[in-house]
C-alpha cells in the first residue's frame, strides 16, 4: 500500500510528472504583515463574522488581486498558493509545478455590502475560464482557473455559476469551461514582494484578460 502521501502524489492532476513534490518548510514564508493600500492585516487566516473569505485562482496573481481590492466591501485581499502538497512553498517550488499548488487572491469581504454572487461575476468575467493549465502565456497548474470555497454555501453557488456560465461560453464559441471548484484547502501567503504587486509597481505585467462573455447576476440564480 502506499503511503498517504505518495499516494496523494498519485492521484493529484495537478503535479507535473517527475518526482515527489518539494518537502517545503514549517514555518511560513516571511511575507508583508499589512496590505500596502488599506494597512488593514494580511493572514492566511480571515477574521471573524460577519467578514468572509473565499480562494480565487485566475492566473497570475498579481493581476486578480488588483480586481478585487478595487471593490466596495472588500475588506482585504491577498496573494498566495492553495491546491498542492508542499507545505509553505516558494514561489520557485510552485513555478516548477512539482508542488501542484495554484496562485490564488485570498479575498475578505463583508457580505452585507458586497455579496458572493458579486464576486462569483468578477471572477468569471475577468478570466478565461476554458483554458486547462494557463492563462494566455503563463503556461503551468499554477495558472489554472479555481474557486476553493469556504463552506457549503459558497461550494453551491460556485457549482451553479459554473453550470450557467459554461453554457454561456460554449453558446458564444468557446470551450466549457475547466475551472477546479473544491472546498477551501491550506492557504499560504506569497513572498512580500507579491503582495499587492501592482499598486507598488503600476506598470507591472498583468496578464488577465476575459473571454467577453457577460455574467450578469441572474445567470447567478
Amino acid at each position: 500500500m502506499l503511503a498517504p502521501v505518495l499516494q496523494e502524489v498519485t492521484l493529484n492532476p495537478f503535479l507535473r510528472t517527475g518526482g515527489t513534490p518539494p518537502a517545503g518548510r514549517p514555518v511560513p514564508l516571511e511575507t508583508g504583515l499589512t496590505h500596502f493600500l488599506s494597512g488593514r492585516p494580511l493572514s492566511p487566516d480571515h477574521p471573524a463574522a460577519p467578514l468572509s473569505e473565499v480562494l480565487f485562482g485566475m492566473g497570475c496573481f498579481w493581476g486578480a488581486e488588483r480586481v478585487f481590492w478595487l471593490e466596495d466591501g472588500v475588506w482585504v485581499t491577498s496573494v498566495g498558493y492553495a491546491g498542492g502538497l508542499t507545505p509553505n512553498p516558494t514561489y520557485q517550488e510552485v513555478c516548477t509545478g512539482r508542488t501542484g499548488h495554484a496562485e490564488v487572491v485570498q479575498v475578505v469581504f463583508d457580505p452585507k455590502i458586497i455579496d458572493f454572487d458579486s464576486l462569483l461575476r468578477l471572477f468569471w468575467e475577468n478570466h478565461d475560464p476554458t483554458q486547462g493549465m494557463r492563462q494566455g502565456n503563463d503556461v503551468g497548474t499554477q495558472y489554472r482557473s479555481a474557486v476553493f470555497a469556504a463552506d457549503a454555501g459558497q461550494m453551491t453557488r460556485a457549482s451553479a455559476s459554473a453550470d450557467a456560465y459554461s453554457e454561456r461560453l460554449v453558446e458564444a464559441g468557446f470551450a466549457p469551461l475547466t475551472t477546479q471548484i473544491a472546498p477551501r484547502p491550506a492557504y499560504y501567503l506569497a513572498e512580500e514582494y507579491h503582495q499587492q504587486y501592482l499598486a507598488k509597481n503600476p506598470d507591472g505585467y498583468c496578464g488577465l484578460g476575459g473571454t467577453g462573455v457577460s455574467c450578469p447576476i441572474g445567470v447567478l440564480s
